[in-house]
């Protein structure tokens, strides 16, 4: 019998393997761990205790402390539940706003042609005749 519990415990992890862990470049541990740092502080001026705010973004506070240490694990959607419970949520949609991406305007404009010209219709292959 315990054979074939560990058989099936590997076939389990063979075919569903775990996901491997993703270590995030130092830039992005460290914008993390500012944005965990700035959303500690902005619930601290409002004299909110975390369990208010784990409360009002459906999570626990075992999460929101690591939302405000930066952790890569938590997902997006927990940050912006956070974001949302204290007011600052409209930050997060102009995040990546076309309207303030320079490099992508530069592009953009740099791939315009030079001139404007009127395309002209094929004829219809009949004779006004």
């Amino acid at each position: 019998m315990e054979t074939s519990y560990y058989l099936k415990a590997l076939l389990r992890k063979a075919m569903f393997p775990m996901p491997s862990p993703h270590l995030p470049s130092i830039a992005v541990r460290r914008a993390l761990t500012k944005l965990g740092s700035d959303l500690r502080e902005a619930r601290l001026r409002r004299s909110l205790p975390a369990d208010v705010i784990a409360s009002r973004a459906f999570t626990t506070r075992p999460t929101l402390r690591r939302i405000e240490a930066g952790d890569p694990g938590v997902g997006i959607g927990i940050y912006a539940a956070v974001l949302q419970a204290m007011g600052m949520l409209d930050g997060l949609g102009m995040l990546a706003d076309p309207a303030s991406d320079k490099a992508g305007l530069l592009l953009s404009a740099e791939a315009l042609p030079e001139r404007a010209r009127i395309k002209r219709r094929k004829a219809s292959g009949q004779d006004d005749g």
